[in-house]
C-alpha cells in the first residue's frame, strides 16, 4: 500500500514554505528521523529553488515499501543544467547525490521532472 500527497503551488519562492510544511507533517506522521527529514527538505528546497517564476510547480510525495519518492516539476532543461555535470561543484547534482538515495530526470509532456528517492526504516514500518 502507498500514500501520495500532491501539491500544486505557484513557483514563486514565497510559496516554497508550504511544501516544507506538508513534508514536515508527513515526516511527523511517519516518525522520520531528523536526518531523513532534513535530507528530504534539503532536496526539495534545492529543486524548488530552480524555479522562481509566475508558473506553477507540482510536488508529489509518495510513500511505499520503505521509500519516499518525490516528483517535482515541470522544469525546462536550462533550469536543470546543473544535473548534467559530474557533481564536482556544489550545485544541484552534488546536493541530490548527498541527500538522496537516488534521483533521475524524467520527460513528461516535453518538460523535465526530477524524481528523488529516499529509503527510510520508519517509512517501511508506516507503509507496512
Amino acid at each position: 500500500m502507498s500514500d501520495e500527497i500532491t501539491l500544486v503551488l505557484p513557483a514563486q519562492e514565497d510559496f516554497h514554505r508550504v511544501a516544507h510544511l506538508v513534508l514536515g507533517g508527513l515526516g511527523a506522521r511517519l516518525d522520520l528521523t531528523y536526518e531523513d527529514l532534513d535530507d528530504l527538505q534539503t532536496a526539495l528546497d534545492s529543486l524548488l529553488g530552480c524555479r522562481d517564476d509566475d508558473g506553477e510547480i507540482r510536488v508529489a510525495i509518495e510513500v511505499a515499501d520503505g521509500t519516499i519518492v518525490s516528483s517535482v516539476g515541470p522544469f525546462s532543461e536550462s533550469e536543470l543544467g546543473e544535473l548534467a555535470g559530474d557533481g564536482g561543484g556544489f550545485g544541484l547534482r552534488r546536493v541530490l547525490d548527498t541527500v538522496a538515495d537516488g534521483f533521475e530526470v524524467e520527460q513528461r509532456d516535453g518538460r523535465a521532472w526530477v524524481v528523488v528517492r529516499k529509503h527510510t526504516a520508519t517509512a517501511a514500518e508506516a507503509a507496512g
